[in-house]
């Protein structure tokens, strides 16, 4: 009996130490780092930028894998079912946390499959719009958007990018129904807002600023909770005309359930540090992107604040009634 024991126990030794010796070596090969968008747009370089920092303090290569497709829930998925041993990572932004609500064949869960690294940015939006639409001011957009309802189009880079749900909460915190014209990118929607095509937008900074400088599209107001150093002209819409309201498209990192606590450490060091280089900062403060505090670039701060953004979106895109092609 005695010798049955110690058998059953030695079995169930085994795999711990395994994972224990696993998470000593960590890590032992490169990481490959899925970016569940495309290549060249803001989140691929947010997340070139830190992997290029993790890289610094890991010492092996963090390869970036833009597996895209059904607002970032392939890339996701393909992380969920990846080895939890830290060695396959998934940067996403808001989305992880809208997904639920507009993909209801979801194949994965954003809270049960993933354990959180911590924050890594937050990148405000920016209201815009063609450069002949009469309204000068974020007040008078308010009021000829309230006027106009439907007649005025909102185009965004596809159903839960970050352009359609800034679209969304603003339909909702107005209760205005305005039209929303989808596009297969920024790109895209931006030239056809350059080219009168449509009306209106509210996207990244890192997408509209340039075209806001050079003056083919009017700047309205940005919709952070200070005014943003990439539009320092642009007043915040909360102080221009629209009381409360803010969003930020937040971007954190995770990794696959089940990941040993010593490799989900090295990696919130890593990613610590990566966030705290001037060079790094410098480059993400270009593309209007906010570096986040350490203690919001921690496991706990990334799962509470995606646990309170899977609440305050589940309602507005029920409302909407938006459902993603899957």
């Amino acid at each position: 009996m005695n010798v049955i024991r110690a058998l059953a126990v030695a079995l169930v030794a085994v795999p711990a130490m395994a994972a224990a010796a696993s998470a000593q070596s960590f890590p032992n090969r490169p990481i490959t780092m899925v970016m569940p968008y495309s290549a060249g747009g803001p989140g691929d370089t947010i997340t070139r930028l830190v992997a290029q920092g993790m890289t610094q303090t890991l010492k092996q290569q963090i390869v970036v894998d833009n597996t895209s497709g059904a607002g970032g829930s392939i890339g996701s998925a393909k992380v969920a079912q990846s080895a939890p041993d830290g060695h396959t990572l998934l940067m996403i932004h808001v989305s992880h946390a809208t997904n639920p609500a507009l993909y209801p064949k979801l194949p994965y869960d954003p809270i049960k499959d993933f354990e959180p690294i911590g924050l890594v940015v937050d990148l405000p939006a920016a209201f815009v719009a063609r450069k002949d639409l009469p309204p000068r001011t974020f007040s008078e957009f308010l009021g000829y958007v309230k006027a106009n309802g439907a007649k005025v189009n909102f185009a965004h880079a596809g159903i839960g990018s970050s352009a359609h749900l800034c679209g969304l909460l603003f339909a909702s915190a107005t209760g205005v129904e305005i039209t929303s014209v989808p596009y297969r990118g920024a790109g895209p929607a931006l030239n056809d807002m350059m080219g009168g095509r449509v009306d209106a937008m509210c996207d990244q900074i890192v997408n509209v600023v340039r075209h806001v400088e050079a003056g083919a599209i009017k700047g309205y107001a940005v919709t952070g909770s200070e005014t943003a150093a990439a539009l320092p002209n642009l007043p915040t819409v909360a102080t221009a005309g629209l009381p409360g309201f803010t969003y930020q498209v937040w971007y954190g990192l995770f990794a696959p359930k089940g990941t040993p606590k010593p490799v989900i450490d090295t990696l919130v060091a890593a990613l610590n540090v990566a966030l705290k280089d001037p060079t790094i900062k410098a480059r993400l403060a270009e593309l209007g992107a906010d570096t986040v505090s350490p203690e919001r670039a921690r496991p706990e701060a990334l799962a509470a604040h995606l646990k309170a953004e899977i609440d305050k979106w589940g309602p507005v895109i029920k409302a909407a009634g938006v459902v993603g092609a899957q």
